[in-house]
């Protein structure tokens, strides 16, 4: 059952609370391919990666714009598999209705493999950061999306299109090796496959030799695409831990949760790949044929968050979003997407995971005995799921989300002594986890004392913050407050429009306010779409405004989308980074296989905000085989 509410949200708990717990703790060790999520979470961190594994494998420095780009595509050939992916309830009209992400972040965290459309779509965020606004588009060929970048300085003079093809592996170079093509000269001579210089160390057609065959036919271009948001963050609060395993199966190696098409391949339900440079990286630069087949040589991992609230004294507050005598309110949010095991009867059906009937992603544990309800849209509605009670499974209530609150009809000293604990098992990519490597870990750990509070993506999470105009109109004004009295650092806004076909020429706007609306900053200004020659005749007729801006402020934040050529707004999401310090121990653990041993290696670090420590090592023996890491806060 739904019970509605028509008040907007309002976060309860505005008092400052003593911290606890730890704002985004990261890892990173030396491995040479997978250091872990330390090495790629923010874009200023991911290029600086790019740019060294680039250099490091081809011997080339990073400086023109043309290193830039493959630099970002060999990375992600490396960590981003085709696959498909499950659908977000973007659109608040169920599952089957919705669609893969298009927001790079939640692509390359919460799934680490994506369609050719939803892939490419994604990029876009990163390319932005990398090369510009408007120097990349993607285009629908015969079959396919696929991908290009405007290319400036030496053999492309003033700009060029460049095709910087992830999904099938591919970039072409002129034959002599001078400068990569792009998609209209590919499709005006497909012969130019062949005759690509292998010298530059990349083949086209890399995972499948008649993949570029659907070059022959361009159908259309698209401008920015998709879009990234705020940086993933993980806040654990005191009594809560994230356990990542490497591989499917969770403990005992036949639990499988995730979140995509069921392949089912040698009796691993989920999604996986076969042909792919993931897992076997030293394969790729000057390989001279494509990826070979191997069944399941990428699958997903899973992020499972344990959180047990303290109740014997203020701590379990950190994880409240409102409360009273009779009631209180968790919030979860997460980078990572909430998995699912599909019902017995729709075990092996690809898309089981859209049935009712599923478990395995959010549990609870304990004695407690009163009513639970769950909210998956910032509290507008809440669905009533019967009295809590040990092994309450409410994964139907959550799967395919980032967040949801969850309600209990009984307030702390009720709860305390029950025991409680809530189980959410998410999908992550397995290549953003810290990996060991043979002989001598250093690991290098980091935690920015930041958390991260949405208004969206969803449609369903966003329209409680709306204030002003609507959804499908020219403008609309988002309100987002904070939550237990913390201070705002950073804004996060994008939104997504009716651009036409061809898109109408108009300057997009977002703005934010933080005193109720009396003045307003810019977040993103006079963005407007570049379009570049040669061009199809036709267009994708939507496309992402994006950007962030810092702010100060312990109050509500306002974020205005507006433009000038009356383009509906699709729909518009806000995040919030907001300071959560880093007041807990935080205890790390590694454990592995190594020389048919089970090993382990534990380390507690106390580190202010956005301090570095690389003061842990550990041996891992020959050929480690990483089951799992976890961390935890005190």
């Amino acid at each position: 059952m739904i019970h509605r509410i028509a008040l907007a949200v309002v976060f309860a708990l505005t008092a400052q609370i003593a911290a606890a717990g730890v704002g985004d703790p990261q890892l990173m060790t030396d491995h040479p391919w997978y250091p872990g999520e330390l090495s790629c979470s923010t874009f200023d961190r991911l290029f600086r990666t790019q740019a060294a594994l680039y250099e490091r494998v081809t011997g080339r420095k990073v400086v023109s714009d043309e290193d830039k780009a493959l630099a970002s595509w060999y990375w992600r050939n490396l960590n981003y598999f085709h696959c498909t992916g499950g659908n977000e309830d973007i659109w608040d009209k169920g599952l089957k209705a919705g669609e893969e992400t298009r927001e790079y972040w939640s692509g390359l965290f919460g799934f680490g493999y994506g369609l050719c459309y939803a892939d490419h779509h994604q990029w876009h965020g990163e390319m932005a950061r990398l090369l510009g606004p408007f120097r990349a588009r993607s285009a629908g060929v015969a079959g396919h999306t696929t991908f290009e970048v405007w290319l400036t300085g030496g053999p492309y003079g003033e700009g060029r299109w460049a095709l910087l093809d992830h999904d099938i592996s591919t970039v072409v170079f002129t034959p002599d090796g001078r400068r990569l093509m792009g998609l209209m000269e590919v499709n005006q001579d497909l012969s130019a496959v062949k005759k690509s210089d292998k010298r530059r160390g990349f083949i086209p057609a890399g995972l499948h030799p008649s993949d570029p065959d659907t070059y022959k036919e361009i159908k259309w271009v698209g401008y920015t695409t998709g879009y990234a948001g705020p940086p993933p963050m993980v806040h654990l609060r005191s009594g809560e831990s994230l356990r990542r395993y490497l591989k499917p199966g969770l403990d005992d190696g036949k639990t499988f949760a995730y979140w995509g098409i069921n392949y089912n391949i040698e009796n691993i339900p989920g999604p996986t790949r076969d042909r792919t440079w993931v897992n076997q990286p030293e394969a790729m630069y000057g390989s001279g044929r494509q990826a070979p087949y191997k069944a399941g040589q990428a699958r997903y991992a899973n992020a499972v968050y344990i959180y047990k609230p303290d109740f014997r004294s203020e701590k379990y507050k950190e994880g409240v979003i409102a409360e009273s005598d009779k009631e209180i309110t968790f919030e979860f949010y997460s980078p990572y997407i909430i998995a699912a095991s599909p019902p017995p009867a729709s075990a092996r059906a690809e898309w089981g995971i859209y049935e009712p009937g599923c478990t395995g992603g959010l549990i609870l544990a304990g004695t407690m005995t009163c009513p639970v309800e769950v909210s998956v849209d910032q509290g507008r509605t809440w669905q009533k799921a019967g009295a809590a009670r040990n092994g309450l499974d409410l994964t139907d209530y959550v799967k395919g989300r980032r967040q949801y609150w969850l309600r209990f009809h009984a307030g702390a000293k009720e709860l305390a002594g029950s025991g409680l604990t809530i189980k959410t098992v998410c999908q992550c990519a397995p290549t953003i986890i810290p990996r060991p490597k043979s002989g001598l870990n250093r690991i290098t750990y980091e935690a920015s004392g930041l958390a991260v509070i949405s208004a969206g993506p969803n449609i369903g999470q966003a329209v409680p913050h709306i204030v002003a105009g609507a959804f499908d109109s020219p403008g609309v004004t988002l309100k987002i407050a904070l939550p237990r009295g913390s201070k705002a650092v950073r804004v996060y806004a994008a939104a997504r429009a009716a651009s036409g076909a061809p898109p109408v020429q108009c300057a997009y706007n977002i703005e934010c306010s933080t005193d109720g609306g009396t003045s307003w900053q810019p977040v993103v200004k006079d963005w407007q779409i570049i379009r570049r020659q040669p061009e199809p005749n036709d267009w994708w007729s939507q496309t992402f405004i994006m950007g962030d801006a810092p702010v100060n402020t312990t109050g509500p934040i306002h974020v205005r989308f507006s433009n000038t050529g009356g383009r509906k707004f699709l729909r518009a999401e806000a995040h919030l980074v907001y300071e959560v310090g880093c007041a807990s121990p935080l205890t790390a653990k590694f454990v592995w296989k190594s020389g048919g041993e089970i090993k382990s290696a534990t380390h507690v670090y106390s580190t202010a905000p956005a301090q570095s420590d690389n003061s842990w090592s550990f041996d891992a023996g020959t050929n480690p085989d990483l089951l799992w890491v976890e961390y935890s806060a005190d």
